[in-house]
């Protein structure tokens, strides 16, 4: 693509980067075939392409964000198929987080957006906020469906509502920040594990599946004192100082643990956290006093399918009700499309003993992406819609994905139980069954 940045604004190390990725694209079109958006609107302003050209006049004529170029910016799910696509190489993730940025400091949006977004960015990154804010939902939950009825900001409202967990009992509480699990065999290993934010509010038992798991295996975890969200939640919102702010408390975090006994690897059980902090070396780039520690974090941070193929796993256990489950795998976009992360997961699976079933139009985004679900939500229907039909069409016992928001959003919409992939590894490996199997195993 031929640009026109002048050599000022090529001065500018941002708007220089925009201009190497805006050369990259030949308009191929390639990117509209597996464009959620795309695939479900039909409108090329939808697509990777469309939105390329919007960013492209913006950003070359130094013009404030648009209502237009706001609408369709604001549609992209960051689900980064169209990366998966390019057959030359177009960084799209880090020019439409750019433009992100650009939007959130040029253009004014209507008060009921902005205080949504007020609302999302001062609860969700923080677990005891968000842990209130679903006790209050659980009694709003009932009301949601007239929220959505009712349109607007009323809609918005409903869909929080709407995802909110129906009820609390039974949950685990999350394991602490500051704490450490020794292995429960000779130490083979030593990692760190993100805690989080949502992740640990709405399901603990995840990060408990991993640390069992690591446990048996001989690798001593510890959840670091201090670190919490990744940034992604405020990052996908173009509010680029929160979210730095977050990369570099964990970057201090995460360093005094390599400082001092050491850390193998950082390991990640929600995949779209994952995308973030392996960016953390690109977000602290121009930070003379984190570049380098984050380029440091970001090269041991891995998913937790990622580090454990890679490990020498010994046979798995002979677990009572699982040979022959039959498990559609839903691949979230955070892991094969941000992270090229698409073997592992199932490998592990499969040697599990899970009978394992890939599910069609499995590059498609499930419509959660962040807090996507929630600002766009009557797209995200429509998508959830379409996966879990996939899904369905499938007739499996059971679903496993690696993201908590797609398990979220899944589960919503469909009556088969969903896991995460580490809680069924786990169960494989002689940790306890999954509690959201336990209906579907009597039944059998």
């Amino acid at each position: 693509m031929q640009t026109s940045f002048s050599e000022e604004q090529l001065a500018d190390p941002r708007l220089r980067q925009a201009n190497d990725i805006l050369r990259k694209c030949v308009h191929c079109g390639f990117c509209l075939a597996t464009c959620p958006t795309y695939v479900e609107l039909g409108n090329e302003l939808d697509s990777p392409r469309g939105r390329i050209y919007l960013i492209k006049d913006m950003l070359e004529n130094d013009k404030p964000a648009s209502q237009q170029v706001v609408t369709h910016i604001d549609r992209c799910l960051s689900c980064l198929a169209c990366m998966t696509t390019c057959p030359s190489g177009v960084d799209y993730m880090r020019l439409v987080d750019q433009a992100r940025v650009h939007i959130e400091e040029t253009y004014d949006r209507p008060f009921a957006d902005r205080l949504i977004r007020n609302v999302l960015a001062f609860v969700l990154p923080y677990p005891g906020r968000f842990r209130l804010a679903l006790a209050a939902a659980f009694f709003g939950k009932p009301f949601a469906p007239l929220l959505q009825r009712m349109g607007g900001p009323f809609a918005r409202m409903g869909a929080m509502l709407q995802l909110a967990p129906a009820s609390f009992a039974g949950r685990l509480r999350e394991a602490q920040t500051g704490n450490i699990f020794p292995a429960s065999s000779p130490r083979s290993g030593r990692v760190a594990i993100l805690t989080g934010c949502a992740q640990p509010v709405l399901d603990p038992g995840i990060n408990a599946a991993a640390i069992r798991l690591l446990n048996r295996l001989g690798i001593e975890v510890v959840l670091p004192a201090g670190e919490g969200c990744c940034g992604g939640l405020v990052h996908h919102m173009g509010r680029e100082a929160a979210a730095l702010a977050f990369a570099r408390a964990n970057v201090d975090a995460w360093m005094r643990e390599i400082e001092g006994e050491g850390l193998d690897a950082i390991l990640i059980t929600t995949s779209g956290c994952g995308v973030t902090i392996k960016d953390y070396g690109h977000m602290l780039a121009g930070d003379p006093e984190y570049a380098q520690k984050a380029v440091r974090v970001a090269a041991l941070a891995k998913d937790i399918t990622e580090y454990l193929a890679a490990i020498d796993l010994p046979e798995p256990a002979k677990t009572p009700g699982l040979p022959g489950l039959s498990v559609a795998y839903h691949s979230a976009c955070s892991l094969q499309h941000g992270q090229r992360i698409v073997l592992p997961p199932k490998m592990l699976l499969e040697k599990a003993g899970f009978i394992l079933r890939d599910v069609p139009e499995g590059h498609l985004c499930c419509g959660s992406a962040g807090t996507y679900n929630i600002m766009q939500s009557e797209i995200a229907t429509r998508l959830r819609a379409r996966k879990v039909r996939n899904i369905e069409s499938l007739k499996p016992d059971l679903i496993a994905a690696g993201n908590i928001g797609c398990m979220t959003q899944i589960g919503a919409g469909t009556a088969l139980p969903i896991v995460h992939t580490i809680e069924l590894l786990d169960w494989a490996w002689g940790g306890p069954r999954p509690e959201a199997l336990a209906v579907m195993l009597k039944e059998r």
